[in-house]
């Protein structure tokens, strides 16, 4: 097949049909077929936005057209197939074990299966019909289940988001391609595979992991659901057995560690086995809320309503160094409690595949480091605790919000503006001000004005606040050397909860490469 990048077409000409006509007077040819490769939206001029592509076609004489053709956007497709190479020569003993069922547990757990490893997943949440109701019970009536949460349960934290499968990591392995085709045939729409920014939304998300663990458990892959790890065994430096609620044993000889970056009570019981750990920057914050519809003008113009809600990334690095910065926006979204920990509160963002809830939500969060919470190993995570403690004593045991022109002024916020918000969970007007060090408010509060440059409207005294930003990622990372292993022979850290992805896909692609490791070594 051939490829031709770079195909523009106009808001009003945005159709399959002129699609193939453009592509067909690109190539002086007719075209049998065509498949989108890639879809993204210009929209630098508010006054001519496009839509650009990049398809994959069909054509008689291949060959012939490649050799008269010097247009630098056509070129043969290149194979983009991902290939695992299983060369393992050590027998395992025992079903390898994985621990979490987030995107990287999903996909090690996938991979195993389809090549005959029957893995035995360990899960310390419910599974996602179970998990669901547990959550829906946190937000209507503020019991927490410790264990299956937003945090915790099938499917991993990811699956409350607004489902963003965009990635900046350049993989020639195509891994993040077999990960969204993966999606797809477990029911994701295909438009996944090609828009620039795609993103599934929670609501089909569930469905999703749903058809992928059915797959796992046809393939051999075995799921214990409500079963924390809670301590391992090791020997001569090497995973013996782990064992589950404090109870059972499993005798283990590998084990694929995908226990999120909210699993702070298995942080502490791997340091105490000594398994090699680092403490790592993150960053913690506010949520925002606008009107949707402000969002979409701003980014788009007129045309705000011909096109898909509008998301958005913004940067700014402040005069005493730090950096403020957008994260996890969510278009058409909600702002939900996230808590974990009893007396703790912490927040996210999360979208359905519609994204029509009418508000835009995003963490506006600023970097912390050692000099903001200390030395140790376990500081950082300290340091984020005592925030979503504040942050429910502040709430009265509710998500704390205020209006930003209110944070600005340091005043309690007692109504809204223009902007109402939508939140899944409790939440009570509060001060800000008392929640934050002073050093991060401050960093908010000169930050706006320059997102407001950008973003038309963005700082209004009427965009809502809410607190603690404190989850955006590990504050440890699991060390591991180039073959994935841990000091402790036998373990594979991966994931965001090991300290080495930022969000679904990376984390799926984590999980990839930890198997690819793992096949180099062992056969079953």
């Amino acid at each position: 097949m051939i490829r031709i990048r770079n195909i523009k077409l106009s808001l009003d000409c945005n159709n399959e049909e002129n699609l193939k006509k453009e592509a067909e007077h690109i190539l002086k040819n007719k075209i049998n077929s065509f498949t989108i490769k890639k879809r993204s939206i210009d929209a630098r001029e508010k006054s001519n936005i496009i839509y650009v592509y990049t398809i994959d076609v069909e054509v008689n004489d291949e060959n012939k057209i490649l050799k008269s053709n010097r247009n630098n956007n056509i070129s043969i497709k290149p194979n983009e197939e991902y290939k695992i190479d299983i060369t393992g020569k050590i027998k395992l003993t025992y079903q390898p074990i994985v621990i979490g069922l987030g995107p990287s547990g999903l996909f090690v757990a996938y991979i195993l299966a389809k090549y005959g490893y029957k893995p035995i997943i360990f899960e310390r949440g419910n599974s996602i019909e179970e998990r669901v109701k547990d959550i829906n019970h946190f937000w209507n009536d503020n019991i927490l289940n410790p264990n299956s949460n937003i945090q915790f349960g099938e499917g991993g934290a990811g699956t409350f988001s607004d489902g963003k499968l965009n990635t900046l990591v350049n993989d020639k392995m195509n891994r993040d391609l077999f990960v969204l085709k993966t999606f797809v045939e477990c029911g994701a729409p295909s438009d996944i595979l090609y828009d620039s920014h795609p993103h599934i939304g929670t609501d089909i998300l569930q469905k999703v992991i749903v058809n992928m663990r059915t797959k796992i458990i046809e393939m051999g892959g075995t799921i214990k659901y409500n079963s924390c790890m809670t301590d391992i065994i090791t020997k001569d430096d090497k995973i013996k057995s782990i064992v589950i609620n404090d109870a059972n044993s499993y005798p283990c000889e590998c084990l694929f560690l995908c226990i999120g970056h909210s699993a702070r009570d298995t942080y502490k019981m791997l340091y105490q086995h000594k398994l090699n750990m680092e403490s790592k920057p993150f960053a913690i914050g506010l949520r925002i809320m606008h009107n949707q519809e402000m969002i979409d003008k701003s980014m788009y113009g007129d045309n705000y309503n011909k096109l898909p809600h509008a998301s958005y990334k913004l940067t700014y690095k402040t005069s005493t160094g730090r950096g403020v910065y957008s994260f996890c926006m969510c278009p058409g979204g909600y702002v939900v409690n996230a808590s974990s920990e009893n007396n703790r509160l912490a927040i996210n963002g999360m979208s359905n595949y519609d994204r029509e809830s009418g508000i835009a939500n995003s963490a506006l969060i600023v970097t912390v480091s050692k000099e903001d919470y200390g030395d140790s190993l376990f500081s950082g995570i300290e340091f984020q605790r005592k925030l979503e403690e504040k942050a429910y004593s502040l709430g009265k045991s509710n998500i704390p919000i205020q209006t930003y022109g209110d944070f600005l002024y340091n005043i309690n916020t007692i109504k809204f503006g223009s902007v109402v918000p939508q939140i899944k969970g409790n939440y009570n007007f509060t001060n800000l001000n008392e929640l934050l060090p002073k050093s991060i408010a401050d960093s908010l509060k000169e930050a706006m004005p320059e997102f407001g440059k950008k973003i038309s409207g963005f700082a209004s005294n009427d965009a809502i606040l809410a607190g603690v930003e404190s989850r955006t990622s590990s504050p440890i990372r699991i060390l591991r050397n180039d073959s994935f292993m841990s000091n402790i022979k036998g373990i594979y850290p991966c994931g965001e909860g090991a300290g080495y992805a930022g969000g679904i896909m990376t984390s799926a692609m984590d999980g990839l490469k930890s198997c690819e490791e793992f096949l180099k070594v062992y056969k079953y």
